[in-house]
């Protein structure tokens, strides 16, 4: 998947089966709710709480995507070529954190 390409992906789906994108602010808690889904998953898959047999079937790939599409969606609405937010963004990371990171005690 390129980021361009599932820009476009998502518009083209919303205009063939949706009416319209959401407004920023639906889809905003739309993004909570789903960022929220995730966290349930992590927190009693991979942490200390037990996981209810309820959520023993939830796929944390199927979340994730949820929270990609939401994503891509806020992009899309707001104007946001996230191939270039992205790359903007992993450049500063790399320039940033590469010593603070590789110099960090708690990570060796």
């Amino acid at each position: 998947m390129n980021i361009p390409n599932a820009q476009q992906e998502v518009d083209a789906w919303i205009k063939a089966h949706g009416v319209r994108y959401f407004n920023e602010l639906t889809n905003m808690a739309q993004l909570t709710e789903e960022v929220g889904e995730v966290a349930r998953i992590i927190a009693r898959r991979y942490g200390e709480q037990s996981e209810k047999e309820s959520d023993m079937g939830k796929d944390l790939g199927e979340e994730l995507a949820d929270v990609l599409f939401v994503v891509l969606c806020l992009a899309n609405q707001t104007g946001v070529d996230l191939q270039v937010a992205f790359d903007k963004k992993l450049k500063l990371k790399a320039k940033r954190d590469h010593d603070r990171h590789q110099n960090n005690k708690k990570l060796k």
